[in-house]
């Protein structure tokens, strides 16, 4: 007997090279998803994956179709061994596979939209750069409540935002350059227990991103969105989104929106129905934030023999 499973996909910041190549090397609907991502991309994915180093997978317009190419091949690996998803949700970037594991997109689409999209990021991202002395970023608050994070931004310093609402002892916020040295110093006065910097391109899921929104949505416009088949969650509302024409809507808004991933695990524990939670990509960042909302272990499935060893001993069962 197979166990219901959610699948849950990662986002960027979770690539390295050589992901996915495994699954490529032993499954023929891995091979198939490969020519997709490569003709709708233009490029030779396969390529891509085993070149592509720490450095330039920090690029959205390289990690975006590289890191949903991967989280798709975990996914169509594991629809191989007969587990398929009866729930999805991805953070940030991961929320682009589980539109397609969802049904609400193709395959070819996907390609079409993270090719644009971590192009118009990626493009916002460097003119920030250019034109700000000290760029903006990102992040990461440690070991402070998610509620005094808010508190605190919401009283300033100005140019500061919530950008990822991981866990209840995460919060990650985007910012720029003088809003964040001047954060770091009130979330540590106010006893967080780190403030970390993130290696990230840009001030993400923040009005910062608004110019990138507008590059985005003449792509986006052109893609019909189906209603999901299986219950698929948003990162904008953390809540679960049955209209095709409403998750379009909120695609463009999460390129500029905080990520409510905690109130997203809270609804996905709160519909139940499942066995079985599935973190199907590169990466152990969401099994880490799943542990602090679910007593429900959430599994890894990145590697093929990763992937194995999980269901081996926890789907197939007598």
């Amino acid at each position: 007997m197979v166990k219901k499973t959610v699948l849950l996909f990662p986002g960027q910041g979770t690539g390295k090279r050589g992901m996915a190549l495994d699954f490529l090397a032993v499954s023929a609907g891995v091979k198939r998803l490969f020519e997709t991502a490569s003709e709708t991309m233009g490029r030779d994915m396969e390529e891509l994956l085993q070149t592509a180093d720490e450095e330039s997978l920090k690029r959205s317009d390289i990690a975006q179709p590289a890191i949903t190419l991967a989280n798709l091949a975990a996914a169509a690996f594991l629809c191989e061994k007969g587990i398929e998803a009866c729930a999805c949700a991805g953070h940030s970037l991961g929320e682009y596979a589980a539109l397609v594991v969802s049904g609400s997109i193709t395959a070819e689409d996907v390609f079409r939209l993270v090719k644009a999209r971590g192009e118009a990021m990626q493009k916002t991202a460097e003119r920030i750069k250019t034109e700000a002395g000290d760029p903006p970023g990102m992040a990461a608050v440690l070991g402070l409540p998610p509620e005094e994070v808010l508190s605190l931004i919401a009283s300033g310093p100005r140019g500061l935002y919530a950008a990822n609402i991981n866990s209840p002892r995460q919060l990650v916020v985007s910012g720029t350059a003088e809003a964040l040295s001047e954060a770091e110093k009130r979330f540590k006065e106010a006893g967080a227990r780190r403030v970390v910097r993130l290696a990230v391109a840009g001030p993400f899921h923040s009005p910062l991103m608004k110019e990138a929104a507008e590059e985005f949505r003449p792509v986006l416009e052109q893609v019909t969105f189906k209603d999901p088949v299986i219950p698929f969650y948003s990162n904008v509302t953390g809540t679960e989104i049955k209209s095709g024409e409403e998750i379009k809507r909120l695609a463009l808004l999460q390129i500029t929106s905080p990520v409510r991933w905690v109130d997203e695990e809270k609804a996905i524990n709160a519909a139940g129905g499942f066995e079985q939670v599935l973190e199907a990509g590169p990466g152990t960042v969401l099994q880490g934030l799943w542990k602090e909302i679910s007593g429900i272990p959430c599994l890894g499935a990145g590697t093929v023999k990763e992937l194995e060893l999980t269901l081996r001993v926890n789907f197939r069962f007598t």
